[in-house]
């Protein structure tokens, strides 16, 4: 005789215990991510500037403070990656007029295509990535004084070197030569998006940003990051190649700078010789608001970006409000003190949690 198949047992309802637990994770996950304290900041200066503002509201007026962000948000991507493996770049900020000299003046002077100039100025800001890690790695001195040199000696060679070759403190206009318009198309150029144009740095943004999470949370490269950047002796007794990771991260910085030194030169067509200085704390205030910590190992690429955003907002939104411009650094300063300590609330929470 057959026996008569017994239907499976129905599965036993889960337990409210644990649909508490995993409502609590997820809570947990949350609030434990870098960015969540820059995402409440970015949430309250948006809505503030909303409604004081009116012409803050317009879809114009949008793209104006997507621009601004994307102009210090394309940087602070490669800063933050660099915050979270443990160090930190006082010379972004003149790096970028560096590479934008450097691209202009090449090719002014050789009367090459301005591609030519654009490689060798990659070639140059690559080349202090290299210099600044490997000099950190070497001497194993703090970053603030490798940086602090580094910022130092930028500064002086940009006004002396053009000086030297152009006879002015400021780059001949290489707006006539060859490459100039496919080059600008690149980095300078706009998009109409509707009845609204949209410069594509902001598309060069996000992509960056794009980027560098998916390799942070992706990639073995990310997992290096942040251990070289929580503890970089442990990290080199488990195979992280320590050094080529912050040499790696360096050279980030310098592609960054490079490219919004592009940007600044094709958009103006000609550069002066003593901007960026003062930048590089713009870079670092951005990424720190957006939960990376001065101390590393901690951070993501979404968070800097929202920390840019916020500092877009904040420039054009003051302009929009028609309040003093004077008062935009210290708007800027109190947003990084509560940013600071709105993700030091965040991070205790979850860690409470």
């Amino acid at each position: 005789m057959t026996q008569a198949v017994q239907p499976a047992p129905a599965p036993a309802p889960p337990e409210p215990g644990h649909a508490q637990a995993g409502r609590r994770s997820v809570g947990k996950r949350f609030f434990g991510r870098p960015e969540v304290g820059s995402l409440m900041g970015a949430v309250a200066v948006f809505v503030m500037f909303f409604v004081i503002a009116e012409p803050f509201r317009h879809a114009a007026s949008l793209s104006t403070v997507l621009y601004a962000s994307s102009t210090i948000g394309i940087v602070t991507v490669g800063v933050a990656l660099l915050m979270i493996g443990g160090e930190f770049d006082l010379s972004a900020g003149v790096a970028v007029t560096t590479s934008a000299l450097t691209a202009a003046m090449f090719a002014f002077e050789f009367t090459t295509n301005v591609w030519v100039g654009i490689v060798v100025a990659l070639a140059l800001s690559l080349g202090i990535g290299m210099f600044n890690g490997y000099v950190l790695i070497r001497t194993r001195l703090p970053s603030f004084l490798v940086m602090l040199s580094t910022f130092l000696m930028l500064q002086g060679l940009n006004l002396a070197v053009t000086k030297l070759v152009s006879g002015g403190v400021a780059t001949d206009s290489i707006a006539d030569m060859d490459g100039f318009d496919s080059a600008r198309a690149v980095f300078a150029s706009a998009l109409t998006i509707g009845a609204v144009s949209v410069k594509v740095t902001v598309f060069w943004w996000l992509a960056f940003v794009a980027i560098a999470t998916w390799v942070l949370l992706r990639t073995k490269v990310g997992n290096w990051i942040f251990a070289v950047g929580g503890q970089a002796d442990s990290a080199r007794a488990v195979g992280v190649p320590v050094k080529r990771t912050k040499i790696g991260l360096f050279m980030t910085v310098g592609f960054t700078a490079w490219f919004a030194g592009m940007h600044k030169l094709f958009a103006f067509n000609t550069v002066q010789s003593g901007e960026g200085v003062g930048q590089e704390l713009i870079f670092i205030a951005a990424a720190v608001i957006g939960g990376c910590l001065l101390t590393g190992g901690y951070g993501s690429a979404v968070g800097a970006a929202i920390g840019a955003f916020i500092f877009g907002m904040t420039g054009q939104g003051i302009v929009y409000a028609g309040w003093n411009p004077d008062w935009f650094m210290f708007f800027i300063g109190a947003t990084l003190l509560a940013a600071t300590l709105l993700n030091l609330w965040v991070r205790n929470r979850a860690a409470r949690r």
